[in-house]
């Protein structure tokens, strides 16, 4: 096994296949802010204790800002494209349920390159819980799915998952800060090997490793 991580050939545009493709740099401030608006008001729904007349006062205005952003939508399986410093261009799914940057239910963690792979920040609210003060398992190896495709995709070799192993070393915390670092660690033919660690003050609490295959570009 080796590691291999030349780039691929171009990258097709998703538009030549009739999907919708948004510019990151074309995303308004004012929807990014929004996002981060209606994470927090998620939170707060899930921890309130208003009395009934606040709440249906409060469920009223979000109906009534709910029709009136639903006015105009956007097609499902829309685009996000991302041009990138050294002249890599990336595609993601705008409303990707882990990392899109406009779906208020993603985690707020964004992924740069470090050390030879990839290294994010994130804070998990309560509405990430599992156990009691604790992230649900389950978003545990979201986020680690995410970061490990992300890796192969940087390497020059996006993918698929066809293989994620998960492995929790210890709880992990809400309302605290948690470092999600990733790397290939190796290619066979189309399979591509990652790997990646989710941290509380340095301490691995999960890490994860999977195996990605290649996609078959056309052209």
């Amino acid at each position: 096994m080796t590691v291999h991580a030349e780039p691929v050939a171009e990258l097709p545009d998703p538009a030549d296949y009739g999907l919708t493709v948004v510019e990151a740099e074309a995303l308004p401030a004012e929807l990014i802010a929004l996002v981060d608006q209606v994470r927090a008001l998620a939170d707060a729904v899930a921890h309130t204790e208003a009395d009934p007349a606040e709440l249906a006062e409060a469920g009223a205005a979000v109906a009534a800002l709910t029709e009136r952003l639903g006015a105009t939508r956007r097609m499902t399986g829309a685009m996000l494209r991302q041009r990138h410093p050294d002249g890599r261009i990336e595609y993601n799914t705008l409303t990707n349920l882990v990392s899109g940057p406009v779906n208020p239910t993603a985690p707020p963690l964004e992924l740069t390159e470090a050390d030879g792979g990839l290294r994010g920040e994130v804070t998990l609210n309560g509405t990430y819980q599992g156990p009691p003060g604790l992230v649900h398992g389950g978003w545990i190896a979201a986020m680690l799915d995410q970061a490990l495709g992300a890796a192969a995709g940087v390497a020059g070799m996006p993918g698929l998952t066809a293989n994620l192993t998960v492995d929790y070393r210890k709880p992990t915390p809400l309302n605290a800060p948690l470092t999600v670092t990733s790397r290939v660690t190796g290619t066979e033919r189309r399979k591509v090997f990652v790997s990646a660690e989710i941290r509380h003050n340095g301490e691995i609490t999960a890490e994860g490793t999977a195996i990605m295959v290649q996609i078959a570009l056309p052209g």
